[in-house]
């Protein structure tokens, strides 16, 4: 089995904090996840996770004007560069300090970031193709200015069209405008006048008005006029040309009026004068500007708007909110969605590949039910027919039936083609299921509880309750039916793991004693073997015809990795209270995937009882557990410095009872990194891992395959010639053909192949091929004359291949759908052809049958002919002359 997985997406969560950006082209989202950015495309409904990560959850996001280079920034001001078309980090620098706001100029070659109350302004890196030598900077990084002006943190900094000038908005109640060069007669201006924070300023299209907005929901214009007095008097005196008082005022006030709600973010479009404004209340409003006509007005949450964004051509608006990680699109003008995306609210519990490994299903401790699409990397539903939180989920073997347990006391049966729940199973007390199992025929389904220590078993079909199994001294914590369907496996707190034989008439159960209880089993694909996690960290494995142990591991010091913040032992003393949680087995049965309460995956021998493979789940020191040392400055007489609760910021630290602000009695605690369930895709190239952070699904690089097929031959047109031809080894001169790629030598080797000789190339031909050659029969079908010959290839290439073509169904898409359309377009024209000619072959049959009566008939007349003649041959005259001329009549 291969192992070198590797990570490729991050699902469930599309949300955490900081800024949303849209691409320069509109087309594109990028969205922080933790410490990672997800990128989703919004025209082909597709998301990936970029590969790099931060050591720290990311709160900034800039792109460069051009889209290429993108500058990401985390909670302690550590910057990674990263080129987003080839997606690599190329450079990675620290500010030194908390980065609250960031901002690239519209010419592409400055942006400027708020640390704190500080204004820097730095150049951006060039690239090859911006460069004028084509070579990247030595130092990417270079600082053109920094200002300190502001009494407190800047919130949001907005640059002027031109480039020339630059609008802060910070805490401390006022906006200030920046010049980016020494301009003539300019000095670095102070808009002040609000009441709370300025959550924003913007320059209008023409920059001559300046719009900012406030905490409390006021709106101020700005244009830079002289005084209402001296305008009055400049009425009286048109000959006063003296512009010493011109300034920026404020000429008009407005306000939102959303009652105890206060703004919490606001974005303006210059070009269509649009204001966006997200309260706390979760709604939010359109507005055009400056009459400020409300255009509509929508609530989309119970919790705060954290960011909002607008795409360029100010169609398109982007919102986040980080308490539900909601991310929607809306598109204000046909008031549609155009992207709507929600991972779990509390922790996910557990997960399990459809059969055709094309989606995922999560269930979590909000009651919800989550499937996503693998290819897309989006939530396509949502069930939240459960009323606690959702304990296990399993598919049927045939397919399209989930089963899930929930603490409501509720199996649940669910269609998902329909998308429904059509049964629903309870016992007859109220119970709360910890665990299930669903029989490999889909009749059966059985579930154990933390309550009662009986085992229930309903009909699926009836949906009665058929049998309790009892024989546990305590809560069942674990099961799983055998493949084969003849046994049911249960494991308990009571230190005993259970063999029923649920379909015998007996019912026996075969005990099997072990030395701690019982966290988790998992049965091999071939029904013989059984792994069984337990608290003390140890892996043991047992023969299920045998009910005997055959070999056993201790995973503790595997395991253990990575101290919270209130512990005061080291990682490697710790091992003690590590364990697995979850662990399966691959696909072949080989290994064994094992997670729990650490930051590791680890991959397990079967045979050799070895560790093969550790996988680092999380690098985020934002959560607890990921640190193998921790600083002795950081621990207080109060406790960890990280736990204790952190003064927050001044507009929500108000008095208990009062009706703005937060509640002061909330508590932020730590999320502590972990695992919590584990699967393997049903093709096995693939798992997945239910995180703290989301769904992590590592697969391998099938991209740059290695084909150590005839490498010590020189492989030529002329070589590949040869051995079609003289040596006919059809299936190495194929290969050697796909490995020179030309087109030409390709259908040349294709048309050598005899007919007869097909199903045994398809059958020995290596499956790295079979797309390839896939593709290349449906171009040839459409091309060649040769029906027969490429239907030929399409059935063996089917019947041999058949199994791998449908678990890899969702990476040959493209390929099956142009054999499809291909027979479908071949079909088709044979149909039409014969529709055309349905007349001239029943006039040709008509003409053929007419043919031989006609030709019977000349036969006929021609016999009769030919016996007149030799009987005026043999006839004799009196002059002898009829006889030549007889014969010169047969001549």
């Amino acid at each position: 089995m291969k192992t070198d997985f590797k990570f490729a997406n991050l699902l469930g969560t599309v949300y955490c904090q900081g800024n949303l950006l849209f691409s320069p082209d509109g087309t594109h989202l990028f969205s922080p996840v933790g410490n990672r950015v997800t990128v989703f495309n919004l025209v082909d409904n597709k998301s990936y996770t970029l590969p790099f990560a931060h050591r720290k959850n990311i709160t900034n996001l800039g792109l460069t004007p051009r889209g290429n280079l993108l500058l990401s920034v985390d909670e302690e001001g550590h910057a990674i560069l990263t080129n987003v078309p080839r997606r690599i980090a190329i450079y990675h620098f620290s500010f030194r300090s908390r980065v609250t706001a960031l901002s690239f100029a519209p010419s592409g070659r400055h942006f400027a970031v708020g640390l704190d109350r500080t204004v820097e302004v730095w150049h951006v890196p060039s690239t090859p193709d911006s460069n004028e030598t084509g070579e990247l900077e030595f130092a990417p990084f270079v600082r053109h200015k920094s200002k300190r002006s502001h009494f407190d943190s800047v919130q949001n900094i907005e640059w002027s069209s031109d480039s020339r000038f630059f609008l802060t908005a910070s805490k401390d109640l006022t906006a200030r405008i920046w010049s980016l060069e020494k301009e003539e007669s300019f000095v670095p201006t102070v808009l002040s006048g609000h009441k709370e924070g300025v959550v924003g300023a913007w320059f209008s299209e023409d920059q001559e008005t300046i719009y900012t907005v406030s905490q409390d929901g006021a709106v101020f214009d700005w244009k830079y006029v002289k005084p209402t007095n001296r305008i009055a008097e400049d009425e009286m005196d048109e000959d006063d040309d003296d512009d010493s008082d011109m300034n920026w005022r404020i000429v008009q006030r407005n306000y939102f009026m959303q009652g105890s709600a206060r703004v919490s973010c606001a974005a303006f479009h210059a070009e269509t004068k649009l204001l966006v404004a997200g309260f706390t209340n979760g709604l939010f409003g359109l507005y055009e500007l400056p009459d400020f006509n409300n255009i509509h007005k929508l609530s989309i949450s119970q919790n705060d708007i954290d960011f909002v964004t607008i795409n360029k051509t100010g169609e398109w608006l982007a919102f986040g909110a980080s308490k539900l990680g909601q991310l929607l699109v809306w598109e204000w003008q046909s008031e549609s969605y155009i992207l709507k995306q929600q991972g779990h609210f509390d922790s996910m519990n557990s997960l399990v590949y459809s059969p055709d490994g094309r989606r995922i299903v999560t269930t979590a401790d909000d009651g919800k039910i989550k499937v996503w699409d693998i290819e897309s990397g989006f939530c396509i539903v949502t069930f939240t027919e459960h009323t606690s939180g959702v304990t296990g989920c399993e598919f049927a073997k045939k397919g399209n039936v989930l089963f899930t347990s929930s603490l409501d006391g509720s199996i649940r049966a669910w269609d998902l083609i329909r998308f429904r729940n059509f049964r629903t199973f309870t016992a007859p007390t109220r119970l709360s299921f910890s665990c299930m199992a669903v029989d490999p025929s889909g009749e059966v389904v059985a579930a154990g509880s933390l309550d009662s220590f009986d085992i229930h078993i309903w009909s699926v079909q009836t949906g009665q309750l058929l049998d309790q199994l009892s024989g546990h001294e305590g809560p069942v914590s674990s099961l799983a039916f055998t493949p084969n369907g003849d046994s049911l496996i249960s494991g308990s707190w009571d230190r005993t793991a259970r063999i029923w034989s649920i379909f015998s008439r007996t019912q026996t159960s075969e005990p099997l004693q072990l030395q701690a209880d019982v966290l988790d089993i998992a049965v091999r694909p071939d029904s013989l073997q059984l792994a069984i996690s337990t608290l003390d960290g140890q892996l043991t494995f047992w023969s299920i015809s045998e009910a005997n142990q055959t070999g056993g591991m201790d995973g503790r010091r595997d395991v253990s990795g990575g101290r919270k913040f209130s512990d005061r032992r080291t990682a490697a003393s710790m091992t003690g209270t590590k364990a697995f949680n979850t662990i399966r087995y691959s696909t072949d049965g080989s290994c064994v995937l094992a997670g729990g309460n650490s930051k590791y995956i680890c991959l397990y021998s079967v045979d050799t009882m070895v560790l093969l493979k550790k996988w680092t789940v999380s690098v985020n020191l934002s959560l607890a557990g990921t640190q193998e040392f921790l600083n002795s400055k950081m621990l207080t007489e109060a406790g960890a410095q990280e736990e204790l609760d952190e003064g927050s910021d001044f507009e929500d630290a108000r008095l208990p009872g009062s009706k703005r602000g937060g509640d002061p009695s909330a508590r932020q605690k730590v999320p502590a990194v972990r695992v919590t369930g584990l699967d393997f895709s049903p093709a096995g190239n693939a798992f997945c891992a239910a995180s703290t952070e989301g769904l992590l699904i590592y697969s391998l690089d099938n991209a740059m395959q290695f084909d150590p097929f005839e490498l010590n031959m020189e492989i030529t047109p002329a070589s590949t010639l040869m051995v079609l031809e003289q040596e006919r080894d059809y299936l190495k001169a194929l290969v050697m053909a796909f490995r020179l790629n030309e087109a030409g030598l390709i259908k040349r080797v294709w048309q050598g192949i005899s007919a007869a000789d097909i199903p045994l190339v398809v059958a020995d031909l290596p499956t790295v091929y079979v797309p390839r050659l896939l593709r290349f029969v449906a171009a040839q079908t459409e091309e060649s004359p040769h029906i027969e010959f490429c239907l030929l290839w399409i059935r063996a290439l089917v019947d041999k291949h058949g199994s791998w073509l449908s678990t890899n169904r969702g990476k040959l898409d493209v390929e099956l759908r142009v054999v499809s359309r291909a027979i479908a377009r071949m079909r088709d024209e044979i149909r039409r052809l014969a529709d055309e000619n349905v007349y001239m072959v029943d006039y040709l049959l008509t003409q053929a049958e007419t043919g031989k009566e006609t030709g019977t008939e000349k036969i006929t007349n021609g016999e009769e002919t030919q016996s007149k003649l030799l009987a005026g041959k043999s006839g004799s005259s009196d002059d002898g002359s009829s006889d030549d001329e007889g014969w010169v009549g047969l001549d």
